[in-house]
């Protein structure tokens, strides 16, 4: 048989079809087409209404394991939470179990401090505000100028406090001005009582060694005294009004070779930059002689005594 006699032409089942080039063109063409007709037309909505509707219970069930992680993480969370409140409030119930303990001693001192307003309040205060205008220049002493002075009925002697409890004292008065000599100033002394205990001392400023503090001279090694004492005036002086804030007992030094212990008071008042105070324009109550004074003390003659 010659080559010229078969047939080239294949057989059905090998045929191909369109070419890719021609399937590529007409699905292009379908796609654009639907495209166009779904923002036209909607005829895609109905469609996507169906699929949502029967895909929702396979949603369900795919986000059904990350909601059980979402609600263990927050039971987790929670319990974690409310562990660390409970301790803080177990906490706070034994510190306030400590304070209840303290209950009779703050109310001691509570009364105390009411039977001091009471005699403040029996004393009729009056009080002139001025300002602070410079400090004294003067590198030995510690003193201030304040903006009130003899036209304003300031005198010497008088107490100048600030928010905090007692400044100073008016030492010089001029016609518009008044110098105040502060507690930390070496030449100023003010007797104390000690809230705690109730025991007077007598405060002596110390600003001459470069410090602006107190110390409580002459106080023996036995007295009954702690770090963290409030110091008020005591009022026996007749010149500072019984019941004003001095300071706080920073430093208690018994020292062996002397008879005195070494104690540092701060003072309460801002005695490095006050810049309003109030002077008391009425000074403390005038006290009765001393019963200790005779009268041989005064120069008159003492009738003699009998002895039985």
């Amino acid at each position: 048989m010659s080559l010229g006699t078969l047939d080239r032409t294949p057989p059905p089942f090998f045929r191909q079809g369109f070419s890719a080039v021609s399937k590529l063109a007409v699905f292009s063409a379908l796609s654009v087409f639907l495209m166009v007709a779904d923002v036209r037309l909607k005829i895609t909505a109905p469609l996507r209404s169906t699929l949502a509707t029967v895909m929702y219970p396979l949603q369900w069930l795919v986000v059904q394991p990350l909601h059980a992680v979402q609600v263990v993480g927050q039971y987790v969370t929670t319990l974690h939470a409310s562990q660390t409140a409970l301790q803080a409030a177990q906490q706070q119930l034994l510190a306030q179990s400590a304070q209840a303990n303290q209950v009779a001693s703050l109310l001691h001192e509570n009364d105390r401090l009411r039977t001091l307003l009471e005699v403040r309040a029996r004393a009729g205060l009056e009080a002139l505000a001025a300002d602070v205008l410079y400090d004294a220049a003067d590198p030995f002493s510690r003193k201030v100028v304040i903006s009130r002075g003899h036209l304003h009925g300031v005198q010497a002697g008088m107490a100048v406090i600030d928010a905090a409890g007692v400044l100073g004292q008016v030492t010089r008065v001029y016609p518009m001005v008044s110098e105040v000599h502060l507690l930390t100033d070496r030449d100023q002394a003010i007797p104390v009582l000690n809230l705690r205990t109730g025991a007077r001392y007598l405060a002596y400023g110390r600003s001459g060694s470069g410090q602006s503090s107190m110390e409580l001279r002459f106080t023996p090694n036995s007295a009954d005294l702690k770090v963290g004492d409030a110091l008020v005036t005591s009022g026996v002086d007749g010149v500072y009004p019984p019941g004003l804030a001095v300071g706080q007992v920073r430093m208690v030094d018994q020292r062996s070779n002397s008879a005195f212990a070494n104690i540092v008071v701060d003072p309460v008042a801002n005695t490095q930059g006050a810049l309003q105070v109030l002077v008391l324009t009425r000074l403390g109550e005038a006290l009765p002689p001393s019963p200790l004074l005779t009268p041989s003390a005064t120069g008159q003659s003492t009738p003699p005594r009998s002895v039985p």
